[in-house]
């Protein structure tokens, strides 16, 4: 009897401890430390592939695909700068044009893809223009290479679609190079990029304000290279960024995107915390806005998008799986019924298009839904030339 008093007493100890540690203790850890509050956020310490080398696309089947580096100025007086890796991904039909000075032709031979869309004006302008451009380059190399790029993306009739991607691992990840393989495929030139504190940009620790003006900085040498039209796809974290950055883009009055696509978005940090799975044994307690919620709200990490979806005019769709259990899907649709609420009937429409869950694309793969090219396709054609 001693024995079974003894053992039941020491199990309550320990239930009681793991309590105190768990449900009171790491929530008021959480309140205190803005470290442990971006650590949470940004997961920066969540890396994969392992091994995967940043500096060589084509390990991860992204030929004609060129790797470089921005600096970001944080303040006039910021001297250094944050270094953030890029990598641009040229458009399909550039790349048939030119896979010979690429040295890329076994690999794009190899690449079969049905039902590509050819005869637009980026495609005339290719056909006109390749004689001169390959007299000019009759081989890419190391430093010739980002004149032949920068060259292609000014030639008219191009659209650039810019990738924000969410919290975790790399611009290499494989659902993200899924997705610049649709956009190159669709004959889009794709800039993506890692944020400060990911992959092989400089470990600085990543705040809203930061990633955003990491953004800017991106767009702004898109903006300084070509007048052709940009698009803004943003996933998961990556659409708090960009509604952010499009609505400093339009509080500045400077040149702004055609259109914006948000991939399983959600309304605010707040609702996305409080609905996370890594929330489901926090979430209830009494102190969970005290302790979780407002501090990361008084630290700036807020991502808004609730507020600045009615701040620019741009056109948005919005798409979203309802087995989405990392951003619940009803948060992609609220955030939908908030523009169509708020935003002003003379700005650009918004569109909003589900996938059902018998589908299971979940967070990260709506990249393979077999509509969604026609969907991007539609979308950036009725918008690529309409200014808001």
């Amino acid at each position: 009897m001693y024995l079974v008093l003894w053992v039941g007493l020491r199990c309550l100890q320990v239930c009681l401890l793991f309590f105190i540690l768990v449900l009171v203790v790491l929530p008021l850890v959480f309140r205190y430390s803005v470290t442990l509050q971006r650590g949470i956020l940004f997961l920066t310490f969540i890396t994969y592939p392992k091994g995967l080398d940043l500096t060589n696309p084509a390990g991860i089947g992204l030929y004609a695909t060129r790797n470089f580096y921005i600096t970001v100025k944080d303040n006039e007086s910021d001297e250094d700068g944050v270094r953030i890796g890029v990598w641009h991904v040229l458009p399909r039909n550039a790349v048939r044009r030119f896979k010979r000075e690429l040295k890329v032709e076994e690999a794009f031979d190899q690449d079969i893809v049905t039902d590509e869309r050819r005869d637009d004006d980026y495609e005339q302008e290719l056909r006109r223009l390749a004689p001169a451009i390959k007299s000019e380059f009759p081989s890419i190399v190391p430093e010739n290479q980002q004149l032949f790029f920068e060259r292609l993306l000014r030639m008219p009739g191009g659209t650039v679609v810019i990738y924000l991607h969410g919290n975790t691992a790399t611009r290499g990840s494989g659902h993200r190079s899924e997705v610049y393989k649709l956009l190159r495929n669709l004959n889009y030139h794709v800039l993506s990029f890692d944020y400060r504190g990911y992959a092989d940009s400089d470990p600085v620790s990543p705040t809203e304000e930061g990633v955003v003006r990491d953004a800017m900085m991106v767009y702004e040498y898109i903006a300084n290279v070509t007048s052709n039209p940009v698009i803004i796809w943003g996933h998961s974290l990556g659409t708090g960024v960009a509604t952010h950055m499009c609505a400093r883009l339009a509080h500045l009055k400077e040149r702004a995107p055609r259109g914006v696509i948000l991939e399983s978005p959600f309304t605010n940090i707040r609702d996305e915390i409080r609905l996370h799975p890594f929330s489901r044994i926090f979430k209830h307690l009494p102190w969970f806005d005290f302790a979780i919620s407002r501090p990361m709200y008084s630290n700036r990490l807020r991502f808004e998008s609730d507020i600045h979806v009615h701040e620019f005019p741009q056109p948005i769709m919005i798409i979203h799986a309802e087995d989405d259990v990392v951003v619940p899907f009803h948060l992609g649709y609220q955030l939908y019924r908030i523009a169509l609420d708020s935003r002003s009937r003379a700005w650009g429409p918004v569109e909003f298009h589900r996938f059902d869950r018998s589908k299971r694309y979940g967070h990260k793969y709506l990249c393979r839904a077999p509509e969604l090219p026609g969907l991007v396709q539609h979308f950036v054609d009725n918008y690529r030339n309409a200014v808001y």
